[in-house]
């Protein structure tokens, strides 16, 4: 397990999909997630999600590029100065406080 950390402060517990599998599985068929998901992408779907999600895209230095919340079942476009993703339910970024320019840190 590791840790998702803002100046560091502790905002959440971090799943890291770190394998092919991980990655393509991501969220789906879960019925919500405490927390938070990695992913190594620059886009990202809700297709067969049960549940709003909360996405934070960061380039290669964990900076915040881009936020958005998407409803289940829909398509992303692609962020190009992303590298990855991170994903929780829709809600936690705006209870961490969650904004483009921050930067983040991952412990674990």
């Amino acid at each position: 397990m590791a840790w998702l950390l803002r100046d560091g402060e502790v905002l959440a517990t971090l799943d890291v999909a770190d394998s092919a599998w991980a990655r393509f599985r991501g969220l789906l068929g879960r019925k919500g997630i405490d927390g938070a998901l990695l992913l190594r992408t620059k886009s990202v779907h809700t297709l067969g999600m049960r549940f709003p999600i909360d996405v934070a895209f960061c380039d290669r230095q964990m900076l915040v590029v881009a936020v958005c919340t998407m409803r289940p079942h829909r398509l992303g476009r692609p962020r190009m100065r992303a590298h990855c993703a991170i994903e929780a339910e829709a809600g936690a970024f705006e209870r961490w406080r969650l904004r483009v320019g921050d930067q983040l840190e991952v412990r674990g």
